[in-house]
């Protein structure tokens, strides 16, 4: 599949969440490449580290897959590679740097290195810290949206893919495939009454 044509169509941007159905391809595009040869495509490896530890902690792997499991740090990896013009890559970059020194002055180490507790607890200080989406209504924010900051940024962006994935979409979640099976020659007595659109 050729991910800059899958990016161009699903007009991905720099921006906060990207977390949208439309990504769909991009997502089953990144979940066939072999995990242990993966080259990150944008980040450099303590940086790919970073996300991978973090979407982990966000969404671990329990009864159900994990956000490894469905690669969403390739993901992200190829969204920022791909999609992000320099000035936001450069962002992502100091992002990434200030969250590890964070965690360095805090705890001694960077985010990937620290353990399962200290982990906790950065994330735990960054749900209190981090900026808020304002409410919305038919997808658009409800009054001047201020900045929500990387971690809540990454979040989003690690939910959206990993619930608009395929395997996530079908054998995790209620699946109900829209517009739904076509039976043309269905009597009308196991129809019954006319459905409503309202």
């Amino acid at each position: 599949m050729d991910r800059r044509k899958a990016l161009k169509k699903t007009g991905l941007f720099a921006g906060a969440a990207l977390a949208m159905p439309s990504i769909f391809s991009l997502l089953q595009a990144c979940k066939d490449e072999p995990r242990l040869n993966w080259q990150p495509l944008f980040f450099n490896e303590n940086e790919a580290k970073t996300i991978a530890t973090l979407v982990d902690m966000i969404l671990p792997k329990t009864e159900t897959p994990g956000a490894l499991d469905m690669n969403v740090d390739v993901f992200i990896d190829t969204v920022i590679a791909k999609g992000y013009d320099e000035n936001a890559q450069q962002e992502m970059r100091d992002n990434i740097a200030k969250f590890n020194e964070d965690c360095k002055a805090d705890f001694g180490a960077d985010f990937a290195n620290l353990n399962e507790t200290d982990r906790v607890k950065v994330l735990e200080n960054a749900e209190i810290t981090s900026g808020k989406f304002n409410p919305g209504v038919w997808g658009s924010s409800v009054g001047k949206q201020e900045p929500i900051g990387f971690y809540r940024s990454l979040k989003a962006m690690a939910i959206g893919a990993y619930f608009t994935s395929e395997e996530i979409g079908k054998n995790v979640l209620n699946y109900d495939p829209i517009p739904g099976k076509y039976e043309p020659c269905k009597p009308v007595s196991e129809v019954g009454n006319k459905w409503s659109l309202g």
